[in-house]
């Protein structure tokens, strides 16, 4: 059942075997063949295992026929195992393709999916970590585990957005800066040491978003290095001087939004913003000092400002009608929001119907119902009460679900809620 022919030579020269025959093989008789051995039969491999050997070659000489082989070399039997089903089929391996290719297929993968293929081998591991796949992330409302911002945000993570999430210690394991220019940790539950951790490290900083989170000097001192940033969001801050606030303000000297609202200030903290505040600033919300911004902090603040378009001061009750003379001097201001000012009467608001480019006036708990009809009736031109809430410098607007900070769509994102 082994017949040799010796008309077929060298035509198996790819062979495992260096041979000048070539062998036919009946498989129709490899179980008997191979029990007679000792060998039982491998069943095929239908998934094709990468680390299976394509031929499997055994040598059947009894004891008393090798004297035999030594006296006639050509007397050897060569047993060929069949070949794996994935053999038989079209297509090249994995480990074939080169390194651009499989960051291409990679750059599909959903952020779950490319963490798993990066515990396939180390080749894998290497690649799905490769910066390009990791540009944007989104990592909302996630229990963070000590260790994984420190592993994620060093591959290249430029747009980072993780509100409402829980954030372990990072655990970084280098000391270069990171990359990220779009951050928004608002209402995180993180401590100060872990936070100033990650925010020493960033210099690039162009929008930058702490809503509601408790910072310190240190903290405000790091945010001072990101010279480049447009916006910045502190609504809600606390634990930091005006001293760090003057040195940061004074640092960030291209910021065009900026949130200072309903911040743990004194009137110290509000003289120093108003005092230090960029010109170059058109966004401004320092709403909710009550007592602590006066009429003179507004003077200030608009000779410093000129360039103000969009200006929330509600909840100042300090101010009264005399401050409209202020606003006139802004002449690019198109937003105004005076809510809860309430020495400010319905009647005054008249006069700033004289200010041309102003198109917005937000005057909540100021008027009644049917003061606020008379006066849009007064002021035909300007929409008056049409928004609750603020915008400035503010990543997401309203309740959009698209993944976005700022304009910017992330990727890289988790579907299910699960913890890392």
């Amino acid at each position: 059942w082994l017949q040799k022919h010796p008309e077929k030579q060298n035509q198996n020269s790819g062979s495992n075997v260096s041979s000048g025959f070539a062998w036919d093989w009946e498989s129709g008789r490899t179980a008997e063949f191979l029990s007679g051995m000792g060998v039982s039969v491998l069943k095929k491999d239908r998934l094709g295992s990468e680390n299976t050997p394509q031929e499997l070659l055994v040598a059947a000489c009894s004891p008393h026929k090798r004297q035999k082989v030594k006296e006639k070399e050509k007397d050897f039997v060569i047993v060929r195992r069949p070949r794996l089903l994935r053999e038989a089929e079209p297509g090249i391996s994995w480990d074939a393709l080169p390194d651009e290719l499989l960051l291409a297929i990679f750059a599909y993968l959903p952020l779950s999916d490319l963490l798993k293929v990066s515990m396939i081998c180390k080749r894998w591991h290497r690649l799905s970590f490769d910066e390009s796949l990791w540009q944007t992330l989104d990592l909302t409302s996630r229990n963070l585990l000590p260790g994984v911002i420190g592993q994620l945000l060093p591959a290249g993570v430029t747009v980072f957005r993780c509100p409402r999430s829980c954030i372990g210690n990072p655990l970084f394991k280098t000391t270069k800066p990171l990359r990220v220019q779009h951050m928004d940790l608002s209402n995180c539950t993180v401590s100060v040491a872990d936070l100033q951790s990650i925010l020493c490290r960033c210099e690039r900083l162009v929008n930058l978003s702490l809503e509601g989170l408790v910072l310190s000097d240190d903290i405000v001192k790091s945010i001072a290095k990101n010279t480049s940033l447009i916006r910045l969001n502190l609504c809600g801050c606390s634990g930091f001087s005006a001293e760090a606030l003057e040195l940061m303000l004074s640092s960030c000297s291209m910021l065009e939004e900026l949130n200072l609202s309903w911040c743990d200030f004194t009137a110290t903290h509000v003289k120093a913003a108003v005092s230090h505040v960029t010109s170059k600033v058109t966004q401004l919300n320092l709403s909710g000092y009550r007592q602590n911004l006066q009429i003179s902090d507004v003077k200030t603040l608009v000779e410093r400002c000129p360039s103000l378009v969009h200006l929330d001061l509600s909840d100042s009750v300090m101010l009264k009608p005399e401050c409209f003379q202020y606003f006139h001097q802004l002449l690019f201001l198109q937003h105004l929001c005076l809510s809860r000012c309430y020495q400010i009467s319905p009647a005054a608001l008249v006069e700033l119907g004289e200010i041309p480019s102003l198109k917005t006036l937000q005057v909540f708990g100021i008027v009644t119902d049917s003061s606020l009809q008379l006066l849009k009736e007064t002021l035909p031109d300007m929409k008056i009460n049409c928004s609750h809430f603020t915008t400035i410098a503010r990543p997401t607007v309203g309740a959009k679900k698209n993944h976005e900070i700022w304009g910017i769509k992330c990727r890289l994102t988790l579907r299910t809620h699960s913890g890392l």
